[in-house]
């Protein structure tokens, strides 16, 4: 086997195996939409049936049972809302901790990501008697105050990451230039991560989006969002299959094509500094 026969054939390999990677990957979300087309006979039917006639009564049941976006709006709203006051305060905690950086900087980006390993339900009781008492119990600001504050560690790493990244001479030339830190963050600094922070954005959008336990426990209807639409089809009586999918398939949709539409950034991001 010549040099060039055996790349082809790596290449073959490799090729087959990301293709059975991504099958694998693929299928629940192929499934679950393809169960939300079937009957709840059809959904429980064993074996799986592949070929049924598929029907739109399970979205009907979801648009005659309750109001889908008004819990869109919820997700929407309460995501790209924490995601913002994410950013706000994540990027200034990563510029300070990249450019200026101390003997304690590390300890300290290992302690906030330590509170990611701590369960939600050991903390659950405080902050419901916090929400209680602040009046904020089913209301939007909540959760995003939540949501902040849960994937506040994971992005203020990524922008660490990303800004660790840049070569310091940059921002020095802007300063001897006679930028200010405003400027030199503004026109220097954030074009230059542009990549790592729409991946950061990208990511912090999808936590939010798929964050249940918070939702679960401070909603129940003003501010629910998609999450708890979900689990209010998991009833006494049993699992309904078909709506379930039906749901879950509008719940994932907007993420889903908000993700493919944002493929390129989010590749751009996670390469970020990869290749000087």
């Amino acid at each position: 086997m010549t040099l060039q026969q055996s790349r082809r054939l790596q290449s073959l390999l490799l090729g087959t195996l990301a293709w059975a990677i991504a099958t694998l990957i693929f299928f629940p979300i192929f499934w679950m939409v393809l169960t939300s087309f079937k009957t709840e006979i059809d959904a429980f039917a064993t074996p799986p049936q592949f070929l049924f006639t598929p029907t739109l009564e399970n979205y009907l049941h979801i648009n005659e049972r309750s109001d889908y976006f008004s819990f869109a709006w919820n997700s929407v709203v309460i995501s790209f809302s924490a995601t913002a006051l994410c950013l706000l305060i994540a990027v200034p905690a990563a510029y300070s901790m990249a450019f200026y950086e101390t003997q304690r900087t590390k300890g300290t980006l290992l302690w906030m990501l330590s509170t990611k390993m701590l369960p939600p339900v050991g903390v659950l009781m405080p902050i419901y008697l916090l929400a209680q008492s602040f009046g904020l119990l089913d209301t939007r600001i909540a959760l995003i105050v939540i949501y902040t504050l849960v994937n506040l560690p994971i992005v203020v790493w990524m922008i660490y990451t990303y800004f660790k990244d840049i070569p310091k001479d940059i921002l020095e030339a802007a300063r001897l230039d006679g930028a200010t830190l405003w400027q030199e963050m503004v026109r220097v600094l954030l074009p230059i991560a542009k990549g790592g922070l729409a991946s950061t954005v990208l990511l912090s959008l999808i936590l939010c989006w798929n964050e249940a336990f918070w939702s679960l426990n401070l909603t129940s209807s003003k501010a629910a969002p998609l999450t708890a639409l979900i689990a209010s089809y998991s009833s006494p009586e049993g699992l309904f299959w078909a709506k379930l999918s039906a749901v879950s398939t509008l719940a994932c949709a907007p993420i889903l094509i908000f993700g493919w539409i944002s493929q390129k950034q989010l590749v751009r991001g996670l390469s970020f500094g990869a290749v000087k």
